[in-house]
């Protein structure tokens, strides 16, 4: 049985470890985020480079919430198929980010964001199937990345 004491620091883990991801995430890749604002040409509906760090903030809060309300339901192969889907499709996630900036090889990273899209989709059937509001806790998130798919493959095209 968990408490409302414990539930709030088991909450609190999954928000701030998935923060942890994109922080470190945002910070191995700066240098590269920045070659990329100065030197690579963007598609059109390209969002200045401010809405990245609020949105994907917002974005990983939600995750965390749902990780967290997976982690408390009653143990299941389900509940365990569904934090392990999570924590792969995060890890996808994190390396995305680096083949994009760092490496800025777009034709590579939009084949590894197509498969963390597939990733998210998949998480969210089984979350779904846990905890269906930890599912629709993730719909901003998949949303999200295909817009982020978009871009990767504009991006790609217009810096052959």
């Amino acid at each position: 049985m968990c408490t409302k004491k414990t539930a709030w620091k088991i909450y609190t883990l999954w928000i701030l470890a998935t923060e942890a991801v994109g922080f470190l995430a945002g910070w191995l890749t700066r240098e590269g985020s920045a070659v990329y604002n100065a030197a690579v040409a963007k598609p059109p509906l390209s969002p200045p480079g401010i809405v990245f760090p609020i949105v994907w903030g917002v974005l990983y809060a939600l995750m965390g919430i749902g990780a967290a309300r997976i982690y408390l339901a009653p143990a299941s192969e389900a509940r365990t198929r569904s934090l392990i889907l999570y924590l792969v499709q995060l890890g996808f996630n994190f390396f995305w980010s680096i083949i994009f900036f760092n490496l800025q090889a777009f034709g590579f990273a939009f084949l590894w964001i197509l498969a963390l899209w597939g990733l998210i989709l998949w998480m969210i059937l089984s979350f779904r199937q846990v905890d269906p509001p930890a599912a629709w806790l993730q719909i901003p998130y998949f949303l999200w990345v295909t817009f982020a798919a978009y871009l990767n493959l504009a991006v790609w095209m217009l810096n052959r």
